[in-house]
């Protein structure tokens, strides 16, 4: 009976160690990194769905570009400070993309994430109109997405 008690408690803390093991080695900031990825992720869902019907590749919706152009305005008004903490990049931590310029040039950033906001807002008045008005706005979304992505993201 002694030795399946002690099996148990040994198979218990090993699991446990695992677990511990496995949430450490995530790294020190992988729930910041998880939201924020989670918000890059709506963005990305949200303009796949526009950008399919502006090239083409989905018929044109207007009730669906206008959801999903609200759920694009409705994600850049998300601010989350506390998931950039510095030392959170691709060079310091696993599971990011995220370069190390981005803390040498945060202001720059926020003016990044504002002219996102900004052009989201105006694709947001057209999507729903019709799909000249839907290609005409998406555009300078993509142009602002990149404007970040460029310099502050590494490659696949």
């Amino acid at each position: 009976m002694k030795h399946k008690t002690l099996l148990s408690a040994a198979v218990i803390c090993a699991i446990g160690g695992l677990a511990l093991a496995d949430s450490h080695s995530e790294g020190e900031f992988a729930k910041q990194i998880k939201a924020r990825q989670a918000q890059m992720t709506i963005y990305s869902y949200n303009l796949g769905i526009l950008g399919g019907m502006a090239k083409g590749e989905a018929e044109y919706d207007s009730e669906a570009a206008a959801l999903a152009a609200n759920n694009l305005a409705v994600a850049t008004t998300i601010w989350m400070p506390s998931t950039w903490p510095q030392g959170s990049d691709n060079a310091a931590t696993k599971g990011t993309r995220a370069l190390p310029a981005i803390w040498e040039k945060f202001e720059d950033v926020g003016a990044k994430s504002q002219n996102l906001a900004t052009a989201v807002a105006k694709l947001q008045e057209s999507a729903g109109t019709d799909l000249d008005s839907l290609k005409a706005a998406i555009g300078p979304v993509g142009e602002a997405c990149g404007a970040c992505h460029k310099p502050y993201r590494a490659e696949k």
